[in-house]
């Protein structure tokens, strides 16, 4: 870590050779599961299934037979909307084997959302588990780039006939041992295309390259590393987090690749979670913060041993220093890591250490990337503990926003700076520190939540004239959407009506958990842009009545 004489910190210069040789990330995925062999790497920790690297790599493998066989290759998108389940990963790495593009969905998405999301990555076969295959059919019907839909389990009366059982899927490619990966340009084959709110209109397709990714692998390798010799000899990784997520992904593919085994879980249900860390001895968990709280404040968490973790890697939001050391303290664990990034950087541009890791940092930065502050009037570059804009620059960058050149120019400048709209400050020894954000998102469990398109969606009601909203702070989940709604008049529609109509049409973290509040005019400035402070204000003045 090191800084020039024009305040542009430094993490370090990456490796040249990050494919070993392979000429894919696919290949390299391969070779490393099969030098694992019967390592266990997956861990069902609802119905105890184990899957070895061996048993990865021979599924991922047979997947790969079978996309080609329906004519996927190189180029292609495959899409997925699915809970956490082990098909879910051999559905992954079979699409990366073959170089096409993979695009998760969010399985809480209503089918507005989804129908966005498909206009945007325009797959060819899309694979859905038995809970999202309803909705998914009802809006693959508009998308005719959609040529197959494979659901897991069975097909429980579904006459559509582009729709297949996974396994009838499975069974139209001989089951071959090998599979033999195509040289790819890695810097410029999508391996991913993963969903990132902006500031205004709906969700955008990141395009995350495989060369993203192996730079990923490598930071991901190092900073686990670090804890290896006093801590952790093996990791037994625990994570309920979502792999339709960035965060979630990213951490599943580096820990196949890397020497880990991962129990898994479909969702956060309480004594499942803490069952699965008894049972199976987890010394490393991924969490975000509101699974930090539970934590901290449960009583239930003392029903069970706890004791056997040695590190937390925490993400997706900002920890406080009070939850910190409230874990730290209830449960002993020695070590809590955070990191801070975003999508469009392949996840991290920082992360702590055993030699970086003051109260309240995210740590410093990952090897490859390059991070400096700004003045956000002047543009000109902060010295220490100055705050500014945060911006960084590397690898790890994003190809850019897909079918969005504009918008992709509006994040990346043109000098390859991208502008995360956060405000923060580094000290002396290179660590960061986020302060504040300039970006108007909404941080609503992990997951990033536009105003804009809250608004939107309120104005489509025929008794709202005009909406705000903003996030409003919760310990729990770290942002609340609340919404200010003028009426039109007359009108009889109650704070009720407001957030079921929103409800009904949104996925849960767009809904309106901080509630209604109606007020005579929406605050603007003369360009008709919402003054989103003013509303803060006006919300800390209503409950400060209470």
């Amino acid at each position: 870590m090191s800084v020039n004489e024009e305040n542009v910190w430094y993490g370090g210069p990456e490796p040249t050779n990050l494919t070993e040789g392979t000429g894919s990330l696919g290949a390299l995925c391969l070779k490393r599961l099969k030098e694992q062999g019967d390592a266990i790497k997956l861990i069902d920790g609802l119905t105890s299934e184990e899957v070895s690297a061996k048993q990865l790599y021979e599924r991922s493998v047979h997947l790969a037979n079978c996309l080609t066989h329906f004519g996927i290759k190189s180029g292609n998108k495959v899409g997925m909307c699915s809970e956490n389940r082990t098909e879910f990963a051999y559905v992954l790495f079979g699409t990366l084997c073959v170089g096409a593009t993979f695009a998760p969905l969010n399985t809480t998405y209503g089918e507005r959302e989804i129908h966005h999301a498909l206009s945007l990555s325009k797959p060819k076969i899309v694979f859905a588990s038995p809970t999202t295959i309803d909705k998914i059919l009802r809006v693959t019907v508009k998308h005719s780039s959609v040529e197959v839909v494979v659901v897991f389990g069975e097909k429980n009366g579904i006459n559509d006939t582009t729709v297949i059982d996974f396994k009838t899927f499975c069974n139209k490619a001989n089951a071959a041992r090998n599979f033999e990966c195509q040289p790819e340009d890695v810097f410029e084959n999508v391996s991913l295309i993963l969903l990132s709110s902006g500031t205004t209109g709906q969700p955008k397709g990141v395009m995350i390259t495989q060369y993203n990714i192996m730079i990923g692998l490598h930071q991901h390798y190092q900073q686990t590393r670090l804890l290896e010799d006093e801590q952790v000899s093996h990791h037994i990784n625990m994570g309920v987090i979502p792999w339709f997520h960035a965060f979630g992904c990213h951490s599943l593919i580096g820990l196949m690749i890397n020497k880990a085994t991962y129990v898994f879980l479909p969702k956060f249900e309480e004594v499942s979670f803490l069952r699965c860390i008894e049972t199976y001895k987890t010394n490393t968990i991924f969490m975000v913060p509101p699974l930090m709280v539970f934590l901290a404040k449960s009583p239930i968490v003392s029903e069970y041993d706890t004791s056997s973790i040695k590190v937390i890697w925490c993400g997706a939001a900002p920890l406080s220093k009070e939850v910190e050391d409230a874990v730290k303290c209830r449960i002993g664990v020695p070590i809590v890591r955070q990191g801070y990034g975003m999508t469009e950087g392949s996840l991290a541009f920082t992360g702590q250490t055993d030699l970086n890791h003051k109260s309240g940092s995210v740590g410093t930065l990952r090897t490859g990337v390059w991070g400096r502050v700004i003045d956000v009037d002047t543009g000109n570059n902060l010295k220490a503990f100055e705050k500014g804009e945060l911006l960084f620059k590397g690898s790890c960058l994003m190809k850019g926003y897909i079918g969005d050149v504009e918008a992709t120019k509006n994040t990346i400048d043109e000098d390859g700076w991208i502008h995360t709209g956060d405000i923060g400050y580094y000290d002396n020894d290179g660590e960061l520190f986020v302060v504040d954000r300039l970006k108007e998102l909404i941080k609503y469990n992990g997951f990033q939540v536009p105003p804009a398109e809250i608004e939107a969606l309120l104005l489509q009601h025929p008794h709202v004239r005009d909406a705000g909203v903003i996030g409003i702070l919760d310990d729990k989940v770290g942002e609340l959407p609340f919404a200010f709604i003028v009426k039109q008049q007359p009108s009889d529609v109650t704070e009720k009506d407001i957030i079921k109509f929103v409800a009904e049409r949104s996925s849960p973290a767009k809904r309106l958990h901080g509630g209604v509040k109606f007020v005579k005019e929406i605050p603007k400035n003369p360009s008709g842009k919402i003054l989103r402070r003013e509303l803060r204000n006006l919300y800390t003045n209503m409950t400060s009545k209470l």
